[in-house]
């Protein structure tokens, strides 16, 4: 079986609630998502909205205050929000990564080792068993490592150690100085490689089709895993022909949209996992704007998704949100853009209207474009 590049674009739209707005919960959503970047608080907000049908911002943040949905290091070693029944199944998966990457050298520097490590995780976690600051987490370290070792242990430990985030209140439920508390599945002692044969699949059920590339990318782990992994699972996928005959993995049945499939305009937040989650990022981004949208120090700029590709960039300014396109638009697709600039304005008005403002300075680095202001 072969897939084109318009096929592989919309088989991802449709497996990443793009096509169109699905009447589910939070919780569910994410779950049919597998995860949402969250390096910026509204990130997972903007990320359902585009995807929910009557999206109540309040759900997520009763998720989060449960910990239905937990806030943590994990794809990438980045901020991902999951649900707490993939937690475990992410975590250990990538658990040799994020043992072998993120003690790093300013532990190594406070004269540390991955044995001090090991040691000191189980107290640190019984610590973390309620809340507690990067303050309090820093001081606990202090006790045991010394004053001048402890900011190298915790920039260490932090993502080591299984924690996760705690609501610490603003508009989108955190804020930008964390609070920690032991993961709800706490230390894990299990089997990576069977983990990972479990993300692996649900990777394919919510990004794919893929390839062995693409899969590795987006856990950070080692594609001879990836292929380890691939062969483990065996018949229960499809291999298939994708673009320029690369090879590509996928769940059968998946959803597979026809090229001609229609695909809304959308306002992605910063940092969309659909843009992020494959090492060939060209079925949503053209290659031309990647450097557009991904600055140079990590920073993924909220996109305009039109026809089902990147378009351009967006941000809220006085009047409206300002729609920067990378290239002609017809007028069909800025009326529709306009809906969703409407719709967009009266979401944020209860909760931070002037969002990412912080990373304003980018727009002064893009090229010229053909720019609007979309009113409210």
């Amino acid at each position: 079986m072969t897939i084109t590049a318009r096929e592989l674009n919309r088989a991802t739209l449709a497996r990443q609630l793009l096509l169109r707005r699905e009447p589910l919960g939070a919780a569910d959503a994410v779950r049919r998502l597998l995860a949402l970047q969250a390096q910026q608080p509204a990130s997972p907000y903007l990320a359902l909205w585009n995807r929910l049908d009557g999206f109540d911002p309040a759900e997520l943040d009763a998720a989060f205050a449960d910990r239905t949905l937990v806030k943590t290091t994990l794809l990438r070693i980045t901020l991902h929000t999951v649900h707490r029944d993939d937690y475990r199944t992410v975590r250990e998966a990538m658990q040799p990564t994020l043992y072998a990457s993120r003690l790093g050298y300013r532990f190594a520097a406070a004269g540390l080792t991955p044995a001090d490590a090991a040691e000191l995780e189980p107290g640190l976690l019984e610590f973390a068993a309620s809340p507690r600051s990067n303050g309090d987490l820093a001081g606990w370290l202090a006790e045991r490592v010394g004053e001048e070792k402890k900011d190298g242990a915790w920039w260490g430990l932090r993502s080591y150690v299984p924690l996760v985030h705690v609501p610490t209140g603003g508009p989108w439920s955190f804020e930008y100085s964390p609070s920690y508390v032991a993961a709800p599945e706490g230390r894990f002692t299990g089997d990576p490689e069977g983990a990972l044969s479990d993300l692996v699949l649900r990777y394919l059920e919510s990004f794919g089709p893929a390839s062995v590339a693409d899969i590795a990318q987006f856990a950070m782990v080692q594609r001879a895993r990836v292929r380890a992994a691939l062969k483990e699972l065996g018949d229960t996928l499809e291999v298939i022909a994708g673009p320029e005959r690369g090879t590509l993995y996928d769940v059968r049945g998946g959803p597979r949209p026809p090229a001609d499939t229609a695909a809304p305009p959308r306002l992605l937040p910063m940092w969309d996992s659909v843009l992020l989650a494959y090492d060939d990022r060209s079925r949503v981004v053209p290659p031309e704007y990647r450097k557009l949208v991904t600055r140079v120090n990590g920073d993924v700029l909220p996109t305009l998704l039109v026809d089902g590709y990147v378009a351009g960039v967006w941000r809220p300014v006085e009047g409206g949100i300002e729609a920067t396109a990378f290239h002609d638009l017809p007028d069909a697709a800025w009326d529709a853009l306009a809906e969703e600039a409407r719709a967009l304005l009266a979401f944020l008005a209860d909760r931070d209207p002037w969002v990412y403002r912080r990373y304003a300075h980018w727009w002064t680095k893009l090229p010229a474009g053909q720019a609007r202001v979309l009113p409210g």
